[in-house]
């Protein structure tokens, strides 16, 4: 890893003391059991040997963590952060995992979650949830794309039920900002949070699937969405011929491995990929805080970590509730 210079450090030190900041924004019952250090005497090794396992992965695929973010995001959006993403189909029941949405995440990215639990288990049996793995290592993969470094609490317990019906719960790429903040809202998140959130589209990729209606027969009066800059347009169609295709692109081109606020600069210039992404602008409130992330990358990264602080509080299981579970993918 490269050294930090002044500026880096002081960068990281800022995110660390946002997502404390964070963690006063939770309610008090969960505050209580989730905590910063939870398995420092339990499983002290815990947050390393994810972080190696993450490493090791990333080695071998440059863009595996956007993979994992998105599957922590899709996990806590689905009966709350209990690891119920991972679970498999099985005696004709149909898991989340298999659920359409969750199809373009990879199955190399379940597998790094595996690992890293195969790990912890041969460290310390028993201790470590698979919910808590994807709150770490999500953080890990943001932090190693640029995003910074921040505390992630911990304590959450693993759900035993998954229903590929309820992602049904899980913004689509098509939604406008008013649905968009309804749907945050029922989790407990703000717009601003949402907005904030939006910002991981900044990695990885998308299928044309997902915003072929914006290319072609948009409406009765336009082929294209208006909203969608004529040139990016044209590349897109360029890279997704048809609206079937089922090319990938990377959701912000100049930035597809870099965790930065280049993604609010693209809206900006009309460049947002998704209908849910160009809607960020369509209120003065929103687009001015598109405006401020896209001057200013510090911020973004400090609201960031806080966000995500917060979304990995939505419906967490702890204490006495929920499991322990031995194999990611499998109830105890």
């Amino acid at each position: 890893m490269a050294s930090c210079g002044r500026s880096t450090m002081a960068a990281l030190a800022s995110v660390a003391v946002y997502s404390c900041m964070a963690l006063c924004l939770m309610s008090d019952a969960v505050a209580a059991q989730l905590r910063v250090g939870f398995y420092s005497q339990t499983c002290p090794t815990a947050e390393t040997l994810i972080r190696q396992t993450f490493n090791d992965a990333v080695r071998q695929t440059d863009d595996i963590g956007a993979d994992l973010l998105r599957m922590h995001f899709h996990d806590c959006f689905v009966r709350g952060c209990d690891g119920s993403v991972l679970i498999a189909s099985a005696n004709g029941n149909t898991a989340e995992k298999d659920a359409e949405i969750n199809q373009t995440i990879e199955e190399e990215a379940f597998q790094v979650v595996d690992k890293a639990k195969a790990s912890l288990e041969a460290a310390c049996r028993g201790v470590v949830s698979c919910a808590d793995i994807l709150a770490f290592i999500a953080r890990d993969s943001v932090a190693h794309y640029g995003g910074g470094f921040y505390n992630v609490p911990a304590g959450r317990r693993d759900g035993r039920i998954s229903i590929a019906s309820d992602t049904s719960e899980l913004p689509g790429s098509d939604l406008r900002l008013g649905q968009l903040t309804q749907i945050f809202a029922r989790k407990g998140l703000t717009q601003s949070e949402m907005i904030t959130l939006s910002g991981a589209h900044t990695i990885g990729i998308a299928h044309c699937s997902a915003f072929a209606g914006r290319l072609y027969n948009f409406s009765s009066s336009s082929g294209v969405d208006p909203t969608l800059d004529p040139a990016y347009a044209a590349q897109l169609q360029q890279q997704c011929p048809t609206a079937g295709s089922n090319t990938e692109v990377p959701m912000d081109p100049p930035s597809e491995l870099g965790f930065d606020n280049s993604y609010y600069q693209g809206i900006l210039r009309h460049r947002g990929l998704f209908t849910s992404d160009q809607t960020l602008v369509s209120t003065p409130a929103a687009a001015a805080q598109v405006n401020l992330f896209a001057r200013n990358s510090a911020v973004f990264t400090r609201r960031f970590a806080a966000a995500m602080v917060r979304m990995g509080s939505i419906g967490v299981l702890t204490g006495s509730n929920g499991e322990i579970r031995t194999n990611c993918r499998v109830p105890n």
